[in-house]
């Protein structure tokens, strides 16, 4: 192992030769400010047609979003292995593998002034750890002997193993790491303070409470003892740093629970806010709550995009946030202050009992919403949705409380447009900082909500399984839903295909590894969450994705596991349970002592993507010195919708996919329909379609080495038929869902590229000097 890490800090050197020229990718958002932007002058709009590839990595993982510094790109791979990269070449340097439970969605680089400390920074499994850039060795002088609990100090998860760490990184500003937290979607969870921690040491710097304490600013928008219940008001999505003034700007999500609010009665801040925060001392300095207690899961998620325009004959830096609600939110970003009036317009009141809706909701002026904002029965998918499905949405659709954006939940069906799962999400806004242009990528999907008294809530099937499932594996397992923050230890969705029901059980009734059995579950409880796994993956549970080609062949593995992790000490007694079927909700109990109301009422996400008309998702241009939409397109096609006859250019289902944003004025992106393009920012043209062997996630990356500019997109090819269990039953977490029906198998020739994908100019259509288009 010592001769390993001798030979990859040798490649690493070599690797890291820096050119006078060279830009780097040094944070999964591309820099502090989350922008998704490069300086590169490379490739224009002139010669971007000639694009081609120049390197793959076939062993990465999807939706992890590499940072590139000084030559080298680390990446996740080879079953959760970090690994670096020489980012010329796509060649393994190091590989630290059986990184179980590490931040999927990214890492944090950090070098000290000199350059002779650099690391990656991580959460991992509940903790915080370092690991040498060079090396790839963990850092033991970091935190506690290597570790740093992320659950100390955080309320309702100290001394347990609640989940609370979130798929994304976090983000460095100088010597401190700003990070939030992934606490659940039910009742009782932990809240989500936002915290920094120092770089070297891992000691905490400071910490807000997103859920005010008594005599904190925000406290009056609760119940008195709200802090001691209520959860979530978390950060699980991106942030965005402002370098210069040491401003962090912070969207935060709904307080849980998300669709019932009769214990959180008021105004619930710092839930559903976009935070400005010192980041010195983690001082708030201004917000803007865009909704006003949250009964819709609206969380603010993607990153605030940091720009300079000119408003009112001024020039004036701003910070503009897109939201799950559609709208796109502008503000000054020193002071806070609308750049546009932002409108409180009366919204309709809710009708369940104990509830007691916000009256009003934020609705922008200008500029206008990027997101279909309304639904009716001329919006239902003709395509997606056979006959007699389509019938019965409809007449649910003719039924349903309908009033427009902010209809609340009701005991009946209710509309939600943008549903849960549409508007803006994880990295899907870009920008060009100094033109004032910011892009959004937005996904149109309807969601109907129906509220129940968890009591009362009987002879569904897998219901029992489902509360099983959430109240002893979803805080470590994740709640399979893609777009929210996972567990700590892998997906189940798939886990029948891979060992039988017999294993499934004893590993549950016995424990394995760091997991702690659960002898407290019935048989009828055993039976009821392996049948709820069988019925919760893809494609109804069964048909796991084959392997790709064969396995890895042997790499340069420096260091394997990360920190070990201590064991917390097993619970020999069943938590206190609330009663009934709690669903999204969960079954934890109201703290005792607290006045609560009398009932509980949950509903499923109730997500129906492919009932949803076209175009399903697209990508918005923002002109933001005039608060206009430049223009607006649908980002490639959906092969399903293709394949049953329907139209061309409609976007993807569910296809919510990062950006990036050059200096010349392209904007690169990848589809659904297994192609990356290259928009012209000004006029929204397709320049440029790149062939990639499946669907992308997360954010590629671009930057320039040696005098050549490389942009990257992960991939993995599309093997089996379906939408991730898009049918009957939901839409792969639970979220009731009209059945989409089997996507056309797509062949993928066996030496396709798969996994990181570089594209980059052949040597001699580097541009001249003065080719700057």
């Amino acid at each position: 192992m010592k001769r390993v890490c001798i030979v990859a800090a040798l490649l690493l050197d070599v690797a890291a030769a820096a050119g006078p020229s060279d830009k780097w990718w040094p944070d999964f958002g591309a820099n502090a400010a989350s922008s998704h932007f490069v300086e590169s002058e490379q490739i224009t709009r002139s010669n971007v047609a000639q694009l081609e590839v120049a390197w793959f990595y076939p062993y990465g993982q999807t939706g992890f979003n590499p940072i590139v510094v000084d030559g080298v790109m680390y990446v996740l791979g080879r079953n959760n292995s970090l690994i670096a990269l020489d980012a010329a070449s796509g060649k393994e340097i190091w590989i630290h593998e059986r990184l179980n439970g590490i931040t999927s969605r990214g890492i944090n680089y950090w070098a000290s002034p000199e350059g002779k400390d650099r690391r990656l920074v991580f959460a991992i499994n509940g903790y915080m750890q370092a690991i040498d850039a060079r090396s790839g060795e963990s850092i033991r002088s970091f935190g506690d002997n290597g570790l740093v609990d992320l659950r100390k100090g955080l309320a309702r998860a100290e001394g347990t193993d609640r989940r609370v760490q979130s798929r994304s990184p976090g983000k460095i500003w100088k010597n401190l790491l700003i990070m939030g937290s992934a606490s659940g979607e039910g009742w009782i969870t932990p809240p989500g303070d936002i915290r920094a921690y120092d770089v070297v040491s891992g000691k905490l710097a400071w910490q807000f409470h997103t859920v005010p304490l008594p005599g904190e600013f925000g406290y009056d928008t609760w119940p008195r003892d709200a802090h001691k219940y209520v959860g979530g008001a978390n950060n699980w999505g991106e942030m965005s740093v402002d370098e210069e003034r040491g401003i962090v700007y912070i969207p935060t999500g709904s307080a849980t629970y998300d669709f019932y609010g009769a214990d959180r009665i008021g105004m619930n801040l710092f839930a559903n806010c976009l935070l400005a925060l010192d980041a010195r001392t983690g001082k708030r300095l201004w917000h803007y709550q865009t909704v006003h207690h949250d009964l819709w899961d609206m969380d603010n998620v993607s990153a605030p995009q940091l720009v300079t325009v000119q408003h009112n004959g001024r020039k004036v830096d701003a910070v503009a946030h897109a939201g799950k609600t559609g709208f796109l939110y502008v503000f000054d970003r020193v002071t806070g202050k609308p750049l546009w009036p932002i409108e409180e317009r009366a919204v309709p009141k809710s009708d369940v009992p104990g509830e007691q809706s916000w009256p009003t909701q934020p609705f922008p002026t200008r500029p206008p919403p990027f997101a279909k904002m309304t639904f009716s029965v001329d919006d239902l998918n003709p395509w997606l949705l056979e006959p007699e499905e389509y019938e019965k949405v409809r007449e649910r659709v003719m039924k349903a409380r309908n009033e427009g954006p902010f209809t609340p939940p009701q005991l009946g069906d209710a509309i939600a447009m943008p549903g849960n799962q549409g508007g803006s999400n994880w990295g899907t806004t870009a920008a060009d900082p100094r033109k004032g242009l910011v892009f959004v990528v937005n996904v149109n999907e309807v969601a109907i909500l129906k509220l129940e008294e968890v009591k009362s809530r009987t002879g569904r099937p897998g219901a029992l399984g489902q509360q099983v499932y959430q109240l002893n594996c979803q805080m470590c397992h994740g709640s399979n839903q893609p777009n929210a923050p996972e567990g700590l230890a892998p997906s189940l969705a798939d886990v029948v295909n891979r060992i039988s029901e017999d294993t499934i059980r004893a590993i549950i009734t016995g424990g394995t590894g760091t997991m702690r059995p659960l002898s407290h579950l019935s048989d009828e409880e055993l039976t009821a969450v392996i049948g709820y796994l069988v019925n919760a993956g893809p494609d109804g549970g069964r048909g796991a994705l084959p392997q790709i080609g064969p396995p890895p062949p042997p790499g340069p593995v420096v260091a394997a596991g990360g920190v070990p992790i201590p064991k917390l000490p097993i619970a020999l007694t069943p938590p206190p349970q609330y009663g009934g079927i709690g669903g999204t909700g969960g079954n934890t109990p109201w703290p005792e002592g607290v006045p609560v109301p009398p009932n509980r009422f949950v509903t499923e996400y109730g997500v129906m993507a492919s009932a949803t008309r076209p175009p399903y998702t697209t990508l918005t241009a923002y002109d933001l010195n005039t608060g206009t939409i430049k223009w607006q397109v649908p980002v490639g096609d959906d092969l399903q919708t293709l394949a049953r006859g329907g139209p061309s250019n409609t976007g993807a289902l569910g296809a919510r996919n990062g950006m990036v944003v050059t200096k010349t004025g392209l904007v690169f992106i990848a589809g659904g329909d297994n192609k990356a393009r290259a928009y012209d920012e000004d006029t929204g043209q397709v320049l440029w379609s790149g062939s990639i062997p499946g669907a992308s996630t997360g954010i590629p990356a671009s930057y320039e080495m040696n005098g050549r500019q490389y942009v990257v997109f992960s991939s993995q090819p599309r093997i089996t038929a379906g939408r991730g269990g898009r049918g009957p039953g939901g839409d792969g977490r639970g979220r009731g869902g009209a059945r989409s029906g089997p996507l056309p198998i797509i062949e993928v020739p066996p030496d396709m590229p798969r996994g990181y994908i570089a594209f980059a100019l052949p040597a001699q259509a580097k541009p001249s000097s003065g080719d700057k288009r």
